[in-house]
């Protein structure tokens, strides 16, 4: 697991002094109200910024950090990830888990038996690798980049028409994926149809 996880994203300026917009990354925002130092991270960089301040306003809050003092500054860094030490991350409760530790999950497959449930005495089959969650109508999607090597999946699944890896959207629900076990990096695909 990683040692540093996502809580928040920079969601544009509020005002003239480089204060911003937070979109809290789980929906709380108590975790955040008390952050002294955060890194942004977007585009490939990342940079450490002290907290000057946060504050709740409704459904939302507005931060300002040391360096940042305009909105053309705020631009610079909007949509950019508010990542944190785990420590200070929002606790976890039954079958939740930080979407940075859900990215880069082997997505397995065992084969099934009758009724549904996999076969202990199989191996999994990686089908594909978790590159990013997102949120959809419905809930949220796992962005799974689909296995070049798996010889469970035909080769016009594998890869598109121009011969290059595909990657598909895979419904977070308990009737496509079950068994999320971030300490191994392994989440289990109910069912192969859905990468079609």
């Amino acid at each position: 697991m990683l040692e540093q996880v996502t809580v928040g994203f920079v969601r544009g300026a509020h005002g003239v002094t480089g204060e911003f917009r937070v979109e809290s990354a789980s929906g709380e925002f108590e975790h955040i109200l008390v952050l002294r130092e955060v890194t942004l991270r977007g585009s490939g960089e990342q940079k450490i910024f002290k907290v000057e301040y946060v504050k709740p306003a409704d459904s939302t809050l507005y931060m300002k950090l040391a360096g940042i003092d305009s909105p053309d500054d705020v631009r610079k860094y909007n949509r950019w990830e508010i990542v944190v030490p785990r420590k200070y991350a929002a606790p976890l409760n039954k079958n939740e888990w930080y979407i940075d530790d859900l990215k880069q999950c082997s997505l397995v497959y065992f084969a099934e038996n009758k009724d549904g449930l996999k076969d202990k005495s199989e191996s999994a089959v990686k089908v594909g690798t978790v590159t990013d969650v997102l949120e959809g109508g419905g809930g949220y999607l796992f962005e799974v980049s689909i296995s070049e090597n798996c010889d469970l999946l035909s080769k016009d699944i594998r890869y598109t028409a121009s011969g290059k890896s595909r990657s598909v959207f895979v419904p977070f629900n308990y009737e496509h994926i079950r068994n999320v076990d971030v300490k191994r990096k392994e989440i289990e695909l109910m069912h192969l149809w859905i990468l079609e």
